[in-house]
């Protein structure tokens, strides 16, 4: 019968590394992908994979044309908008269905059927009922994000933890107090992690809304580009929605670091 390790050979969890290791190694990594790319290009045929420096070079010429701006600054006012009025009809109605166990009892069959319907079969009754203008492009980017900040949020009010509610309870607090102070900020992680998820198919909502309604804004650029295999200009426009996801990402990270300190 094997006996459990010593205290002090049991595994414990790695230290925190400092921001300035972690910078090195993504530098580091970023630097290897490079490499590998290149490798990729120079082993592919070039009308396939560009090299890095043609990619630079068409990034270059995109920002000379002006191209390139405007087309990121289109495709950012309606991500940002449609994923602005997700967070802000998502997150109070999840704390609603949260907070209301029959509310919530008796929307979350609908939430979960409408989040396993896949949003591209709504885009044709979008288009028809709002057109091809931007409004049916925030309305896609909409309806992606919205979902899983509703279900994590409306799941991290559920997940409270019941023996600090109960000693709450205990010492006297009210219903309104044992809500902001133990509920929502035991919520904040979930909430987190639905926004981190709304932002990544917010982010390919607007390029699916972008394909299928007027072809304009980064996703308009990566049809045209694709269409007709100018592969360096393709990629300068995939790197720029990657970059895009990253900003976001980041400033996510950021806001959870912020609320970390209230959740205390």
């Amino acid at each position: 019968m094997s006996q459990p390790p010593p205290k002090d050979m049991a595994i414990q969890p790695g230290e925190d590394p400092g921001p300035w290791l972690v910078a090195a190694t993504r530098i580091g990594f970023l630097a290897m992908l490079i490499v590998l790319w290149w490798i990729a290009s120079v082993n592919v045929a070039r009308n396939i994979i560009p090299s890095p420096w043609a990619t630079l070079q068409a990034a270059g010429g995109l920002l000379q044309e002006g191209r390139l701006q405007t087309a990121f600054v289109d495709s950012l006012s309606v991500y940002l908008s449609g994923y602005g009025l997700a967070i802000l009809c998502a997150i109070p109605l999840g704390v609603a269905m949260g907070a209301f166990n029959l509310l919530g009892r008796t929307l979350e069959i609908y939430v979960y059927a409408l989040s396993a319907t896949p949003r591209v079969a709504f885009i044709p009754l979008i288009i028809v009922l709002l057109g091809l203008g931007s409004e049916a492009k925030v309305f896609i980017v909409f309806l992606g994000a919205v979902m899983p900040i509703l279900i994590n949020t409306y799941a991290g009010v559920r997940q409270s933890d019941p023996e600090l509610v109960e000693m709450a309870r205990s010492v006297g607090a009210g219903r309104l107090r044992i809500f902001t102070r133990i509920v929502l900020p035991g919520a904040v992680p979930y909430v987190i992690v639905g926004l981190r998820l709304g932002a990544t198919i917010g982010l390919i909502n607007t390029v699916v809304a972008e394909l299928y309604t007027a072809v304009r804004g980064l996703g308009g650029l990566l049809a045209i580009y694709g269409n007709t295999f100018r592969m360096a200009e393709y990629f300068v426009i995939v790197l720029s929605l990657a970059a895009i996801g990253v900003v976001v990402t980041e400033g996510l990270r950021f806001v959870e670091l912020r609320l970390a300190r209230w959740r205390r």
